[in-house]
C-alpha cells in the first residue's frame, strides 16, 4: 500500500510544464501527419487526403498555440525564408525551456527544402484561425490578406482547390468580426466567377454561402434573391457548406412570405448539419424554424423545446408559442416587449411583428369552436379590438381565408358558426399525405447522391485485356472444332 501510495504521490509531483510540453509534442505529431498527407494527395492526385485534414480541423485548432506553431513554422520552411519571417512576426519567441522540443521532419520536404505551395497554404491557415481565437482582429486581417494573395497566385494548381475554399471561408470570418464585410464583396464575386469557370466545386459553394451571408448581413434581401435565382449551388458540395445555403435561403424566402419553402429548407438544414456540434448553428436554425411554423399557422411539436441544447435560447420563442396557441394578444404583446432585442439579434423580429394577424385569426377560431353563435360586441371584447366594425372586418377575413367556418349576420350583428365538417371527408388528409411522400422521396434522392464509393471501383469485376483477349481465343477455337466436327458429319 505504502508503494502505491509513493507512486501516486511520484505521478503527483510531476510539474505542469512537462505536461504542456508533452501536449506540445504530441500537437506537432499530428500537424506533421496532415503535413504528410497533403503531400500525398498531391502526389497522388487524390484530394481525399486533403478533405480528410480539413475535416479535422476544429479539433486541430484547439491544440494551436505559440509554442506548436513556432516549432512547426521553423521545422518547413528553410531559414531566411520570407513567409517564415512573416508568420513568425505574429508570435512571441518562446522561452529557452519551450523551444527544447526537438524534432525531425519525416516529410521528404523537411529540412531546408521549400515545402509545397499545399503545405505552405495549411500552415499559413493555422496562423489564421489562431489569431482569429485569439481575437487580434488586425492581426488577422494582415495575415488573411497575405493568405488570401497567396491562393491568388495558386489558383491554376487543382490540388489546392480545397484548401482554397476554407481559405476564403475564414477571410470572410476575418472581414465580419472587424465589421468591415462590405469591402470584400467585389472580390468575392470575381473569385466566385472564377472558380464557376474553373469548375472549382467546393470554391463556388464556399463562396456562394460568404455572398449570401454578406448580403444578409446588411439585410439587402433582394440581391441575396438575385443571386440564388442566377447561381446553382453545386451538388456535391459537403453537407455543411449545405446546411449553410439551406439556412440563408430559408431567411430570404420567409421574407418573401413563401413560407411553405422556407420551412423546408430550414428542416433540411437541421437534418444536414452536425448532430452532436455546431450547436450555435442549430440553435439559430430552430429559433427561425419556430418562427416559420407559426406563420404558417401550426404550432411547433413540444419536443423541440426540451433538447438540452436548445430549452434556454428557446425559452423566449415558447412563450411566443404559449400566446400565439391561446390567441392572447395581451400576452403576446408583453412577450414581444420583453424580448425584443433578443429577436432582433435572432433576425426574427420582422417575422414575429406578422404574427398579430395570426394571433388574431387563432382567437376567431377559437370563439368559433366554443361558440355557436357569439355578438360581434363580444367578438371584440374577447380580441380585444376597438370597435364591433373592426371585428366584423377580421371574421369576415377569416372566413374568406378559410379559417373558420361561419356566416355574419349584419343586421342582427353577431356571427354564426357552421356545423364541423369531417376532415377525412375533404382533401386535407391526402395533401398532407402528398407532402409526407414528397419529402420522403427527396431525402432518398440526397442520400443516394451522397453515398460514397471507393476511388476506381467501378472497373473491379471487369476483365482485363489480356484475360479478354484469351476468352475470345477460346471461343474461336471452340467454334473452329464446332465447324469442323459437322463437316466430318456429312461427308
Amino acid at each position: 500500500m505504502t508503494e502505491k501510495k509513493k507512486e501516486k504521490t511520484a505521478e503527483s509531483e510531476n510539474p505542469p510544464e512537462e505536461d504542456e510540453k508533452d501536449v506540445n509534442v504530441i500537437s506537432i505529431e499530428d500537424l506533421k501527419g496532415h503535413v504528410r498527407f497533403i503531400e500525398k494527395a498531391v502526389s497522388t492526385k487524390e484530394p481525399r487526403y486533403i478533405s480528410r485534414v480539413l475535416r479535422g480541423l476544429s479539433s486541430t485548432r484547439k491544440k494551436l498555440n505559440q509554442v506548436v506553431l513556432w516549432r512547426i513554422v521553423s521545422l518547413y520552411f528553410p531559414h531566411g525564408s520570407a513567409d517564415k519571417d512573416f508568420l513568425l512576426g505574429f508570435l512571441d519567441e518562446p522561452m529557452e525551456t519551450e523551444a527544447v522540443v526537438t524534432m525531425r521532419p519525416r516529410s521528404s520536404r523537411g529540412g531546408g527544402l521549400v515545402p509545397l505551395p499545399e503545405v505552405a497554404l495549411y500552415l499559413h491557415l493555422l496562423f489564421v484561425i489562431h489569431l482569429i481565437d485569439s481575437k487580434r482582429n488586425d492581426d488577422t486581417v494582415k495575415c488573411v490578406d497575405a493568405l488570401i494573395e497567396k491562393v491568388q497566385s495558386l489558383s491554376s494548381r487543382r490540388s489546392t482547390y480545397e484548401l482554397s475554399a476554407k481559405c476564403y471561408f475564414y477571410y470572410g470570418r476575418a472581414y465580419e468580426v472587424v465589421g468591415r464585410l462590405h469591402e470584400i464583396r467585389s472580390f468575392l464575386h470575381s473569385r466566385l466567377r472564377t472558380a464557376t469557370l474553373r469548375r472549382d466545386m467546393n470554391g463556388q459553394a464556399t463562396l456562394l454561402n460568404l455572398l449570401l451571408r454578406n448580403y444578409l448581413h446588411y439585410n439587402l434581401y433582394d440581391q441575396a434573391f438575385k443571386l440564388h435565382s442566377k447561381t446553382d449551388f453545386p451538388e456535391s458540395a459537403s453537407n455543411n457548406e449545405w446546411a449553410r445555403y439551406l439556412y440563408y435561403l430559408g431567411r430570404i424566402q420567409a421574407i418573401q412570405l413563401d413560407y411553405s419553402s422556407a420551412q423546408r429548407n430550414l428542416l433540411q438544414a437541421t437534418r444536414k448539419a452536425p448532430q452532436q456540434s455546431a450547436i450555435g448553428f442549430k440553435q439559430m436554425a430552430s429559433k427561425l424554424s419556430v418562427t416559420v411554423q407559426l406563420l404558417l399557422g401550426e404550432i411547433p411539436d413540444r419536443s423541440v423545446f426540451r433538447e438540452p441544447c436548445l430549452r434556454k435560447p428557446l425559452q423566449p420563442y415558447l412563450q411566443l408559442v404559449q400566446a400565439v396557441r391561446m390567441g392572447d394578444l395581451s400576452k403576446f404583446g408583453a412577450v414581444v416587449e420583453e424580448y425584443r432585442e433578443q429577436f432582433k439579434r435572432d433576425h426574427t423580429y420582422t417575422l414575429i411583428l406578422r404574427l398579430h394577424h395570426n394571433v388574431i385569426k387563432t382567437g376567431v377560431r377559437m370563439i368559433s369552436l366554443s361558440y355557436s353563435r357569439i355578438s360581434l360586441v363580444d367578438v371584440a371584447e374577447k380580441l380585444q379590438l376597438d370597435s364591433p366594425m373592426e371585428a366584423e372586418f377580421i371574421v369576415a377575413k377569416a372566413i374568406k381565408d378559410g379559417v373558420i367556418e361561419a356566416t355574419i349576420d349584419h343586421d342582427n350583428g353577431f356571427v354564426q358558426s357552421k356545423e364541423n365538417v369531417d376532415i377525412y371527408s375533404t382533401a386535407e388528409p391526402q395533401t398532407a399525405f402528398h407532402q409526407r411522400i414528397t419529402f420522403c422521396l427527396e431525402l432518398h434522392n440526397q442520400c443516394v447522391k451522397a453515398m460514397r464509393f471507393p476511388p476506381k471501383s467501378y472497373n473491379k469485376d471487369l476483365e482485363s485485356v489480356e484475360v479478354r483477349r484469351e476468352r475470345e481465343q477460346q471461343d474461336l477455337e471452340f467454334a473452329k472444332e464446332l465447324a469442323e466436327d459437322d463437316d466430318d458429319g456429312f461427308p
